[in-house]
């Protein structure tokens, strides 16, 4: 599946969970709503990712962790705030950069219409 492809399917899927719960809960329930999702639909993904960084051949690990990475070509953040802030995107932008994965989702399940809540992220390399 290609990338677009695979996005327009985890956003159907987080419109379907935003419409059945709306918003309020916390991350980490939207997300094992969404490992759930994923896995009946034959997704593969990788969950808590830990995310290195590497220094001059020195590896770090530092503590940086992506919610989900889908069919290895797209990160999904999932956030419950009141609003994105830019270090959201900032956040999404350096985790596709450092595992070069192309296309990243933040999704924001606390607004009152999801689509509010959507956000592509490209990396452009």
């Amino acid at each position: 599946m290609k990338e677009n492809d695979l996005s327009g399917l985890i956003v159907d899927i987080c419109l379907n969970i935003h419409k059945k719960l709306g918003p309020g809960l916390f991350e980490s329930i939207y997300e094992e709503i969404l490992v759930y999702e994923l896995a009946n639909n034959g997704i593969s993904f990788s969950r808590q990712v830990p995310i290195p960084v590497f220094w001059k051949n020195i590896k770090l690990n530092i503590g940086f962790r992506a919610d989900l990475i889908i069919e290895n070509k797209l990160i999904l953040e999932i956030k419950s705030t009141e609003h994105l802030a830019p270090v959201h995107y900032k956040q999404l932008l350096t985790y596709l950069k450092l595992t070069d994965i192309r296309l990243g989702l933040l999704i924001n399940f606390n607004e009152a219409l999801i689509k509010d809540g959507i956000r592509r992220v490209v990396n452009g390399y």
